[in-house]
Formats: C-alpha cells, sequence, structure tokens
C-alpha cells in the first residue's frame, strides 16, 4: 500500500473516531447534560462522578474536535483510552456480552482500539500534527 494510501486511510480512521467522540461529548455536555450525566455516573458507582462526567464529556468533545483536524493526537488517543477503559469498567464489563445493544462493550472497544492506533501512527500525515512535523522536518 503506498504512503498516500496508508495516511487517507488514518485521516477517515481519525475522522470516524473523532466524529464518534464528538456526538457523545456533544450529548454529555448539552443534550442531557452534565449534571444528568454525573447523575447516571452516579448510578452506576463512578466514583467522583461529577469530575467523571465532565472529564468524559470534555476528551470526548474536545478530543473528538481534535482528532478530527488530527492536533495533539497521540495526548488524545491515550486521554480516549482511558475514557473508555472507565467506560468499559463502569457502564459495560457487568452486561456480560460484546454486543453494544444489550448493554455490552464492543463501542468502548473499537473506540479504544482505533484510538491507540491512531495515536501510535500520531494521526497521519494528512492532519495538523503531520503539517507540523512535515514544516519542523525542512
Amino acid at each position: 500500500m503506498s504512503a498516500t494510501v496508508s495516511n487517507v486511510v488514518i485521516l477517515l480512521a481519525r475522522v470516524a473516531i473523532g466524529v464518534t467522540l464528538f456526538a457523545h461529548g456533544w450529548q454529555k455536555f448539552f443534550t442531557n447534560g452534565i449534571d444528568a450525566t454525573a447523575q447516571g455516573f452516579e448510578s452506576m458507582g463512578i466514583p467522583a462522578a461529577t469530575a467523571s462526567a465532565v472529564f468524559a464529556a470534555v476528551v470526548e468533545l474536545v478530543g473528538g474536535a481534535l482528532l478530527i483536524i488530527g492536533l495533539l493526537t497521540p495526548l488524545v488517543a491515550v486521554l480516549v483510552v482511558v475514557d473508555m477503559a472507565g467506560a468499559f469498567w463502569f457502564a459495560h464489563r457487568a452486561a456480560g456480552t460484546i454486543f453494544v445493544g444489550e448493554g455490552g462493550y464492543e463501542l468502548v472497544l473499537v473506540l479504544a482500539a482505533g484510538a491507540a492506533l491512531v495515536g501510535a501512527v500520531a494521526g497521519g500525515r494528512f492532519g495538523v500534527d503531520g503539517l507540523l512535523r512535515g514544516r519542523t522536518r525542512r
């Protein structure tokens, strides 16, 4: 596979993961609201529910936007993996199934794996990080 094709695939993955995360962060902040999100987190036994809700919402909304444009990709990837690990542990682990329709962990697993992969390749060439790396090499 050519470097250009690889970078286009990385771009598509980064944008898909970013859009998905952004939508979930938007939901936490604006559709449900942080108070309702924190109440939901508290009902699941998530420690420091309000702080955890804000953390998840910020990582998902801001991190999703940063993934879309390809800025700070490795850092965002680490934060997304932490966020999804918490979602797995507190919200989906006990469901006893992988299937998201049954409360399972498939979405958080795929988002964490995808974020880790995109972070490992530093977001590819077609993003702000890639543009900045290209400028520093000249």
